[in-house]
């Protein structure tokens, strides 16, 4: 079906066309409106066009009203002030819309006009480590991007550009060939290659590190044969490589199991570590410097930039390739950036990294611009984010000052989130299985919103008391609203929703009709600004103003008149599939009892 135009784009059209009759040398004409606290919407346009026209800005608004047509859309249109329109629109318009909307599966909402090809860089573990709360929002943030660009017809390609490579691998392999049988997972019976939760694996990995890193510390001999181990990685040598990628599976098993209790499906070939790029090193350095983009330095290939310098006044290059040979982190990120623009045919490369990564980002996007891998068609933009803190406002840490592991929050927020549904469950007639199921749809959800409500590029408190509250702006608030609605629509019975515009509507009613209508602008802004915290803010708003409406306007008991009754259903049920698909699209499931 085709989209739906919102009531402010027609509203918008109609100001326009009559600006365009009362001006018509001026142009093109922006009326530049918005909603408004004193009518529906207000427009401010005018003030500016009357500047430029030299025209009386109070008489021009009084002409551009007179060329509105009133009755079916517009319902009232008032000068106010020096120029200003406040727009009332008629209730048959706002249902008549709604009604549009409620016919199409995506809500009316309508796809990109020139949708692109966006590679967007998110959930960046490391092979061999444990994932900790520092791991959480590039994952959250990335996931919610992906869903959001691909509903409004993106093509969207993943990219989890994991640390697979380099010097601890050396170390890592060069033990576990003097100890061949220490990452064999064994049966009860004995017996190799018994199947492994991602707690084992990780089990597995942290005590080969932890004996492989006790021996390089201490044996001059094995630090020399694992740095040699180093050397053979790099040069692709089979026994080598064949132990690496033993660590990289075993990594993997860890990794999606933690994925999996976010309810965040990660595809293995969207996984491609340093090590894919590994081949293309070479050429990328030998472009760079070809081309005049990056020169030698002491031995090093760099790349120097006018406005970044040391604290001794010395510019600080972005170093490419060391002198000794080997390659740092900008030679693999620039590597990928030709790689995704030239195989992948992005347009558009989103990088989810934390913010005290900026200036490297901003100094490889300004490289790849210079080299000609980014241009005025191709763009790259990092989304950077803040630092997730405790509730003392410091970095999360444990009371024994070490990182947060990934896996405990989320079983923390799993059990606390569960304690919460039980204490309702027997009241609206919850099984075990679905008290369960819920606890982990309001545990996960809650951590996901906490982050997602927040600008990405702001730090947030990880507060779980305040993330499973009912109360205040709460994913379970939200989730709270949709069950109420589904209880609704069954406590209905055989009455159905159904749209009446001919109805008069109650002013709660127009308020949670107006937001509605506003889905598809929300979706397209929040797109365009990589701002998933626009759609959270949005959908508590929703719940708020649904929450108002049900109050204010009884729909099942006391039980109104038929059509009246039928109408706010359709309200409701509208309003139900409105959280549903902003929460989908946030990675956050919502239960239809709790």
């Amino acid at each position: 079906m085709a989209s739906v135009p919102s009531l402010a784009s027609s509203v918008n059209q109609r100001v326009a066309d009559a600006l365009a009759s009362a001006l018509p040398d001026a142009g093109a004409s922006d009326p530049l409106l918005r909603r408004s606290d004193r009518a529906d919407f207000q427009a401010n346009g005018i003030l500016a066009l009357a500047k430029k026209a030299k025209a009386n800005p109070r008489e021009l608004a009084t002409t551009v009203v007179e060329g509105i047509p009133t009755g079916d859309l517009i319902q009232e249109i008032e000068v106010s002030g020096p120029g200003f329109l406040n727009i009332t629109v008629t209730d048959r318009a706002i249902i008549e819309t709604l009604a549009a909307r409620a016919a199409d599966d995506r809500l009316g909402v309508p796809l990109a006009a020139k949708p692109g090809t966006t590679v967007i860089d998110y959930a960046q573990p490391n092979v061999a480590k444990e994932m900790h709360v520092g791991h959480l929002r590039s994952a959250v943030i990335g996931a919610a991007m992906v869903e959001i660009l691909e509903f409004t017809g993106e093509k969207v390609v993943r990219r989890h550009h994991i640390g697979d490579w380099g010097t601890q691998f050396g170390m890592l392999i060069q033990y576990l060939l003097e100890h061949p049988h220490e990452l064999d997972h064994k049966s009860d019976d004995g017996a190799d290659d018994a199947e492994v939760s991602g707690e084992e694996a990780m089990s597995n990995l942290n005590r080969l590190y932890k004996a492989s890193r006790v021996l390089f510390d201490s044996d001059e001999e094995f630090k020399t044969r694992a740095r040699g181990r180093v050397v053979d990685l790099q040069a692709g040598e089979p026994q080598t490589l064949a132990l690496w990628q033993r660590f990289v599976d075993e990594s993997k098993i860890y990794f999606y199991s933690v994925f999996d209790k976010l309810d965040m499906d990660i595809q293995d070939p969207d996984v491609v570590g340093e090590s894919g790029y590994n081949d293309m090193l070479v050429e990328t350095c030998k472009l760079l410097e070809e081309s005049g983009v990056a020169v030698r330095s002491n031995g090093a290939l760099c790349v120097f930039f006018d406005d970044v310098k040391g604290p001794d006044g010395n510019p600080t290059p972005l170093i490419v390739q060391k002198s000794d040979g080997g390659f740092g982190y900008a030679a693999t990120d620039l590597s990928a950036i030709r790689d995704r623009v030239g195989t992948l045919g992005a347009t558009e490369l989103i990088y989810v990294v934390d913010a005290r990564q900026s200036l490297h980002f901003k100094m490889v996007f300004e490289t790849a611009r210079r080299a000609g891998w980014l241009n005025d068609e191709v763009k790259a933009v990092q989304l950077a984010f803040g630092t997730v803190l405790g509730k003392d406002g410091k970095p999360f840490k444990t009371r024994e000052g070490e990182t947060v592991r990934l896996v405990d929050l989320l079983d923390e927020a799993v059990d606390r989130a569960t304690a919460v549904v039980r204490d309702k469950a027997e009241k609206i007639g919850l099984s075990e299985a679905e008290i369960v199921e819920n606890g982990q749809y309001v545990g996960i959800g809650a951590v996901k919103y906490a982050d997602l409500s927040t600008s990405a590029a702001r730090d947030y408190k990880f507060d779980l008391d305040q993330m499973v509250s009912l109360n205040g702006d709460t994913s379970v608030y939200l989730q709270y609203a949709y069950a109420r609605i589904k209880s609704i629509l069954r406590r209905a019975g055989d009455r159905a929703p159904v749209a009446h515009p001919e109805l008069e509507l109650a002013p709660a009613e127009r308020a949670l009709g107006l937001h509605l209508d506003h889905f598809g602008e929300l979706i397209a802004e929040a797109a365009a600004d990589h701002a998933p915290h626009k759609v959270a803010a949005y959908l508590y708003q929703l719940s708020s103003l649904f929450t108002t409406f049900y109050d204010q306007c009884p729909v099942v008991k006391p039980e109104p008149e038929l059509v009246v009754g039928e109408n706010r259903l359709f309200l409701c049920e509208l309003t139900a599939r409105t959280l549903s698909k902003g929460m989908s699209l946030l990675g956050i499931r919502t239960p239809e009892k709790l």
